[in-house]
């Protein structure tokens, strides 16, 4: 998964930051590829653990923490809940195995990653 993370962010043409965490959300994989930002650097730990807590993708969680909706407060109560694009929960036989985290380009170029890490992620699981 960190070649196939690699491999996208060259053909994107940005430096990124990438992980994955275990089924409960602890990191266990980190690379930063060339000048990743160095913001990103912070964020894809909590993305992993947020994908993988939620067991949602980042556009759907946020979707439910508008005003008024119910999980409006989410981050506020979980200081690691991360409501930035990209992240992804990985599903081995519909269960949670864990979550990636990408960052360092925009919205659509770390989803776009992340997409394809997941679709290489699922090759190798089923």
């Amino acid at each position: 998964m960190c070649a196939a993370a690699r491999e996208k962010s060259k053909e994107v043409g940005i430096d990124i930051s990438f992980a994955i965490s275990d089924e409960n959300g602890l990191p266990r994989v980190y690379r930063r590829y060339g000048e990743g930002l160095v913001l990103s650097i912070t964020f894809v730990v909590g993305k992993t653990y947020t994908a993988t807590v939620t067991q949602c993708k980042t556009k759907d969680i946020v979707a439910c923490t508008a005003e008024g909706v119910s999980f409006m407060s989410i981050q506020t109560t979980d200081s690691r809940i991360t409501l930035v694009a990209g992240e992804d929960p990985l599903f081995v036989n519909g269960k949670i195995a864990g979550g990636i985290g990408v960052g360092g380009g925009t919205e659509e170029q770390d989803y776009e990653i992340a997409e394809y890490i997941i679709s290489v992620f699922n090759e190798l699981t089923h």
